[in-house]
């Protein structure tokens, strides 16, 4: 209460410093490691697959001789990056408004699908080294590039734990950003039902 008799708002009541929108300081370091993570784990598969190249008596094997290798080189860099600029906006405190938890949710899912693309073409390719297939021609390059395949299996097995880590990631995007709504509600006399922000 003021000298003049208006009542102070006290801090916890401000809506901009809400605990449930900035989150526990607990629930923030687990997000942040969750969101580095990724990051060392994309920069080892990355770098596994860019020092993946094998010369023998049968020729020379690269990467970059595969377009699906490629692929999951520049994906793995990409979530890198994106892991650590992500990492560093969720360990700031600050409120979480719509549209920080729209663009978190967005860019969760694009990363999530993008690295699990790159890791389900790049395990097609090592199938296909290992297995071979008749069909198109493809003999089983492993038995003479056995080194170039095990490290390619590497980044792909590392890969996919990235891909499991941004699905983690995604579902607490879309924890954060669904639970902004409130739940439908229905109105008998007209039936229909809708959704409004919370206040």
């Amino acid at each position: 209460m003021g000298k003049d008799g208006a009542a102070i708002p006290s801090g916890d009541s401000a809506p901009e410093m809400d605990r449930d929108d900035i989150g526990s300081p607990t629930m923030r370091t687990a997000e942040t490691l969750l969101r580095v993570l990724p990051m060392a784990l994309c920069v080892v598969a990355l770098v596994i697959m860019l020092k993946d190249s094998q010369t023998n008596e049968y020729g020379s094997l690269s990467y970059s001789d595969l377009g699906a290798f490629r692929y999951l080189v520049h994906a793995s860099g990409v979530c890198a990056g994106y892991s650590l600029l992500s990492a560093v906006v969720a360990a700031v405190p600050r409120p979480s408004t719509m549209s920080r938890a729209w663009a978190f949710f967005l860019l969760d899912q694009l990363l999530t699908y993008i690295i699990l693309a790159a890791g389900a073409i790049s395990t097609e390719v090592v199938y296909l080294a290992y297995k071979g297939d008749a069909s198109i021609t493809w003999s089983q390059t492993c038995g003479s590039f056995g080194g170039f395949c095990r490290k390619a299996t590497a980044s792909i097995a590392i890969t996919f734990i990235v891909t499991l880590c941004y699905a983690g990631l995604s579902l607490i995007s879309s924890y954060r950003l669904f639970s902004k709504y409130d739940a439908p509600v229905a109105y008998t006399n007209k039936g229909i039902e809708v959704a409004t922000f919370q206040a």
